[in-house]
């Protein structure tokens, strides 16, 4: 007797399914995890180039997307043109991008402190709108932030191997003095401490409790990652405002009257942000020329006292060292003054300078012991 037994025909599909099924239950073969990528775009009055430049920089990480996912997080910070009606236009053909709206301008420090609070990012990128630094150079810091492990990396025009291209004249003076001024009080290491383009670390970057409303928030985010010790690396990069030109024209007439007290301003928060990062120098270098030049005085006032010495010695009837003192006093008394008062003022200053760091130090320590706390609550 035979008996029947039913063959179940097993396709090529369904042999691909199971492998696939015994892939993924594999430990050995776990998906490629994927960073996330907040890429963060401030603008104010930008309407002419908002929806061009989006979708250049949509473009660009959507071509990344092997590697990263991504989000964008657009700031309209009350803008008095059409940036904000068009970035949410267009935010509207893409479910990754979000616009969010300061009802005035409040400024870039306060965009970006906005921006931080709502990005979920691994890495958090920040670029300009104008596209000033080309979009590959997000790929570059995106790699020199995996390597190194850094907690930030800038974009750094003025490093070896960076590069600047039809930046005004006036402005790129400006740009390079102020950065080395910040790099020499600073710890010298950096080239660029007033650049917006940089990628950060998600979560450290979340943690920074950040006062300033305006440039000047770029520094202090170098200044608090500097106290909790934290590595911060540069690239190369190529400034650029060729693209750009067209726009900044139909812009210039108008801010040509703002654009001294801009200047002034810039130029104040510089010296500001310099005397933040290292006091002691502003009390310490003054103190020490006057200290020099009080030497000089002094020194001179010396000699002279013993040169009256020596000619009222001859008279029998000198008996006292204080009329020497008078006698050169009486041939030169500026020198006295001189001498006394730039004493006084340069040990005044140097001991202001000590009491300086001192404090400085007392502020690094506390902010580090807070930061920690912060931290560590945020991970319970």
């Amino acid at each position: 007797m035979i008996e029947e037994t039913n063959h179940k025909f097993i396709t090529d599909s369904k042999i691909a399914e199971v492998t696939q099924s015994f892939k993924l239950n594999d430990p050995t073969q776990e998906q490629k995890y994927r960073p996330l990528v907040s890429l963060i775009v401030p603008a104010y009055n930008e309407a002419a180039i908002v929806e061009k430049n989006l979708a250049i920089l949509c473009d660009y990480m959507t071509s990344l997307e092997g590697e990263y996912r991504w989000e964008m997080l657009v700031i309209n910070d009350g803008s008095k043109d059409d940036t904000g009606e068009k970035a949410e236009a267009f935010a509207r053909t893409r479910e990754n991008v979000m616009v969010l709206h300061h009802i005035v301008n409040f400024g870039l420090g306060q965009a970006l402190k906005l921006a931080f609070n709502h990005s979920r990012g691994d890495y958090v990128i920040t670029v300009d709108i104008d596209l000033s630094y080309s979009v590959d150079h997000i790929e570059r810091l995106l790699t020199k932030i995996k390597e190194t492990g850094a907690k930030i990396v800038i974009a750094s025009p003025y490093m070896k191997g960076g590069k600047v291209s039809n930046v005004p004249w006036m402005r790129k003076v400006l740009s390079v003095w102020a950065n080395r001024f910040l790099s020499a009080t600073s710890h010298g290491d950096l080239t660029t401490l007033t650049g917006l383009v940089r990628v950060y670390d998600g979560k450290f970057v979340r943690s920074l409790n950040l006062r300033a409303m305006s440039m000047d928030i770029n520094p202090e985010v170098i200044y608090k990652a500097r106290m909790l010790r934290a590595r911060i690396e540069e690239i190369p990069a190529h400034l650029c405002w060729t693209d750009q030109k067209a726009v900044k024209v139909a812009k210039k007439k108008k801010a040509k009257r703002r654009s001294s007290m801009r200047i002034l301003r810039q130029i104040w928060a510089v010296g500001f942000l310099g005397f933040i990062f290292r006091p002691v120098m502003f009390f310490f270098i003054p103190g020490l020329l006057l200290f020099l030049l009080s030497m000089y005085a002094n020194i001179w006032v010396l000699i002279h006292c013993f040169m009256q010495y020596e000619i009222l010695a001859k008279y029998t009837n000198f008996t006292y060292l204080t009329e020497a003192v008078a006698a050169a006093f009486y041939q030169a008394p500026h020198a006295f003054v001189i001498g006394g008062i730039t004493l006084i003022l340069a040990i005044q200053l140097i001991s202001l300078g000590i009491l300086a760091m001192q404090s400085k130090s007392y502020f690094e320590e506390i902010f580090y012991l807070g930061s920690s706390i912060y931290r560590a609550n945020q991970e319970k």
